[in-house]
C-alpha cells in the first residue's frame, strides 16, 4: 500500500484514511482509526491493547504527525492536528481536542481530558485523572500528580484551566486547580488552588502578585499577560483576530 513502509505492520482490522503514511518498523494494531493524511514515524506502536481501556479504538484525527518511537494505547481519541515529539507515551482513555502538541519524552498516564490548542513541551508527566482546558502551556519537566498519599489507590487529578501557563520543572499536587490565565513560576511546588490571573512561586508555592504586573522583557513596557495579547504563533487567524479585538481574551 502506498505510504506504508515495507517493514511496518498494519493490522487488516485497522482503519486508515486517505494519504496515511507509516514509517519503518512501526506497528498499527487492530483497534486503531487513523484519519486522513496522518503520518506515523519509525518504530511507533499504535493501539496497544489493555484491560484498562473501554474497548473503544485509538482515534487519531486528520493531519496529525506522530514522530518516531512514540507509543499510544487503545481507547484514546485525538482531534485533528495532533503533533508529537519523539519517544512519547500516551495511555488509555486520554481524550484531547484540536491541535494538541506533545513534546519529546512526555508521558500521559491516561484517564485524562485535554482541551483545544494545548502545548506540552518536553519531559512532561501527566498523572491519571488530569483535566486540562484550552490554550494551556505546560513547559519542560512539569509533573502533574494525582496520588495524595503515595502509594495508594486514591487518585485525585489536578486541573489546569484555560490559558494558564505552568513553567519549567514545577510540580502540581493532587486535586489542585490552576486558574484561568494564571502563571506557575519555574520550580514551584503548587499545594493549593491558584486563583485566576495570579502568579504563584516557591516551595510551597505562594501568590506573589497578579499576572498583569509582569512586563515583556523587550523594552516595550507592554504587559506580558494575558499572553494572547501579544503571542499568536501557531494559532489560526480566526482565533488570533478575536484575541486582538478582545485584549487577548477568547470567549
Amino acid at each position: 500500500m502506498k505510504g506504508i513502509h515495507p517493514s511496518a505492520y498494519v493490522s487488516p482490522a485497522a482503519k486508515l484514511g486517505d494519504g496515511v503514511e507509516i514509517g519503518p518498523f512501526s506497528i498499527i494494531h487492530d483497534n486503531v482509526v487513523l484519519g486522513d493524511r496522518v503520518k506515523v514515524g519509525a518504530y511507533c506502536e499504535m493501539g496497544i491493547s489493555t484491560p484498562l481501556g473501554d474497548g473503544t479504538p485509538l482515534i487519531i484525527g486528520d493531519d496529525s504527525l506522530i514522530r518516531s518511537q512514540s507509543v499510544f494505547y487503545e481507547s484514546s481519541s485525538f482531534g485533528p492536528g495532533l503533533i508529537t515529539g519523539h519517544h512519547v507515551i500516551v495511555r488509555e482513555k486520554t481524550i484531547a481536542g484540536l491541535s494538541f502538541q506533545i513534546g519529546t519524552f512526555t508521558e500521559i498516564q491516561g484517564d485524562s481530558k485535554v482541551g483545544d490548542y494545548v502545548r506540552f513541551q518536553s519531559n512532561v508527566f501527566v498523572g491519571k485523572m488530569t483535566t486540562i482546558g484550552n490554550f494551556v502551556w505546560i513547559l519542560p519537566r512539569v509533573v502533574l500528580t494525582n496520588d495524595p498519599t503515595p502509594p495508594s489507590n486514591v487518585l485525585i487529578g489536578c486541573t489546569v484551566e484555560d490559558y494558564a501557563s505552568v513553567a519549567a520543572a514545577s510540580v502540581v499536587l493532587p486535586g489542585v486547580t490552576i486558574g484561568r490565565h494564571s502563571l506557575v513560576a519555574a520550580q514551584a511546588c503548587v499545594t493549593k488552588d491558584v486563583p485566576p490571573n495570579m502568579i504563584v512561586a516557591g516551595v510551597p508555592a505562594r501568590i506573589i502578585g497578579s499576572t498583569g504586573s509582569i512586563k515583556l522583557r523587550d523594552g516595550s513596557g507592554r504587559p506580558a499577560y494575558p499572553w494572547t495579547s501579544h503571542f499568536s504563533r501557531g494559532y489560526p487567524a480566526s482565533i488570533t483576530e478575536h484575541w486582538a479585538l478582545n485584549n487577548g481574551e477568547q470567549q
